[in-house]
């Protein structure tokens, strides 16, 4: 069964770091959109024509329910990519179309503290997640991006710390002995002291980081039951989404 269509009006863009900008839909369409009460909401963009779409899938970053608008983060380097490159040029009254949101995480308020880690692609769910959380909420978080320019303000309860990972440059020109499960990620999630009590984990990502380099540690080292960890790859290097997805079929069928 076809997912629902919802038609939103971009309202503005903002850069909020050298190599992301949000973009705010709102308009009338904003009436058929149902938010969703999980923190990695995400919503499937539609572009091209409805005959032969393209489609991307993207977090939402935030709802206003008095503004009557979403907003959606895009990672973009410049006329690369279809999402990105869209983000970049799109001005105010232009329209796009999207079904969802999906989402299966919130941040559980009984967790005896909270694990969060990912790259830039993983930051709005994680931002989402960490404003979700009551005052007196512990936990690590953990982001990797390229540098302290490409860093995003996290507002964070006092028990809440968060690390910003460098990896020097985008995910897409680094050497492949530092991406993957060689990603500086991993080394600084591996490397972080386990706090006593139960956790409730979520970490997304590049796909080879998160289910090779930190699904392992998580789920066999620390002994974290599936129930207590979201832990999935939004993206893998060097495949488009449509790639991705081909990929993901094919490990769940030699996984099963």
């Amino acid at each position: 069964m076809a997912r629902k269509i919802t038609i939103l009006t971009v309202q503005r863009t903002e850069r909020v770091a050298p190599g992301m900008v949000r973009v705010h839909l709102g308009g009338t369409g904003f009436e058929t959109f149902e938010p969703s009460v999980f923190t990695d909401a995400y919503v499937k963009l539609h572009f091209g024509s409805e005959a032969e779409p393209v489609t991307r899938t993207y977090t939402v970053r935030s709802v206003d329910l008095e503004q009557r608008e979403i907003a959606i983060d895009f990672v973009v380097h410049g006329d690369e990519g279809v999402a990105g490159a869209w983000a970049e040029s799109v001005a105010a009254g232009e329209t796009v179309r999207l079904s969802g949101p999906g989402g299966a995480y919130r941040p559980d308020p009984t967790a005896d503290w909270h694990l969060l880690a990912g790259d830039e692609s993983a930051l709005p769910a994680i931002a989402a997640a960490v404003a979700s959380m009551s005052a007196d909420a512990v936990g690590q978080v953990f982001v990797e991006v390229a540098g302290a320019q490409a860093e995003v303000p996290i507002v964070a309860p006092a028990g809440v710390s968060v690390t910003w990972v460098h990896r020097g440059a985008a995910a897409g020109e680094v050497a492949d002995d530092e991406a993957g499960r060689h990603a500086p990620l991993v080394a600084a999630v591996r490397g972080a002291p386990w706090l006593a009590g139960e956790p409730h984990v979520f970490i997304h990502g590049e796909a080879q980081a998160v289910m090779h380099g930190l699904r392992p540690y998580i789920r066999k080292e620390r002994g974290v039951p599936a129930a207590r960890a979201s832990i999935s790859g939004y993206w893998r290097r060097g495949r488009t989404e449509e790639g991705f997805r081909t990929w993901k079929r094919d490990l769940a069928a030699a996984e099963s």
